[in-house]
């Protein structure tokens, strides 16, 4: 009897982390929907008003502006997530979400509506697998998290190389690197999250909220560059 009341703290324990470790999971996973609906719906309302469409993508300059701000607000909130409290983590994120509802504005006006919904049921069907993959996968991604990273920089010092060429072949190769990239970030990020989780147990309660805004971010950026290639090599233009 006496062996079996000594488990049952133990069993608790267990209990009470796995419960934890869920909670944190599903947190994450409902901000980066939630971050990604804000993003649809500002897009989507921003390219119907002819004054907002004006206002942000007419005016190049009002136009780049919201572009370095998305950037400012993502090094921000990544250089400062351990001084900010988790209020001001999820203003940054939420902030990010609406900037870039603003930016992507423009592949309503771009694309067909059709070719934008089948897209997207696209992406989050791709996206899904490799989430469940780099989750329920025993095997460590990162080297493979590291290798794409160091695609991802290559795919930013040729899309700036490719500004001033304008290929269209060029286009359509980087496109097809950033979606092989952006399917392994997927795998390697939720990895990562997975991993965080298991140490939520020793978290603040203001930290488990940082860390899952932090990770949500992160799936967030991994949907939405996953989604724009694809885009570009499938969707069909106005």
């Amino acid at each position: 009897m006496s062996s079996n009341y000594d488990r049952a703290p133990a069993a608790l324990e267990h209990t009470e982390v796995t419960s934890l470790e869920t909670s944190f999971i599903n947190r994450v996973y409902g901000w980066m929907t939630f971050g990604l609906a804000v993003t649809g719906l500002i897009a989507y309302f921003t390219a119907s008003s002819p004054a907002m469409t004006k206002f942000c993508l007419a005016n190049q300059w009002v136009y780049m502006l919201l572009l370095l701000a998305e950037l400012g607000v993502v090094v921000a909130l990544t250089a400062a997530i351990k001084k900010i409290n988790a209020g001001a983590a999820t203003f940054g994120f939420l902030l990010f979400a609406i900037l870039n509802g603003l930016t992507l504005s423009v592949i309503f006006l771009s694309y067909e509506m059709g070719s934008i919904a089948a897209t997207f049921f696209a992406t989050s069907g791709t996206f899904g697998v490799m989430s469940l993959y780099g989750y329920m996968t025993k095997k460590d991604l990162t080297g493979l998290g590291s290798l794409c990273f160091m695609g991802l920089i290559g795919i930013i010092i040729a899309s700036v190389i490719n500004m001033f060429i304008g290929s269209a072949r060029m286009d359509y190769i980087i496109s097809i690197i950033g979606i092989l990239v952006f399917v392994g970030l997927t795998a390697y990020d939720t990895q990562k999250i997975k991993q965080l989780a298991t140490a939520t147990g020793s978290m603040e309660r203001d930290d488990f909220k940082k860390a899952a805004i932090i990770g949500a971010l992160a799936l967030y950026l991994d949907f939405i560059n996953l989604f724009l290639f694809i885009l570009r090599i499938f969707g069909n233009r106005r």
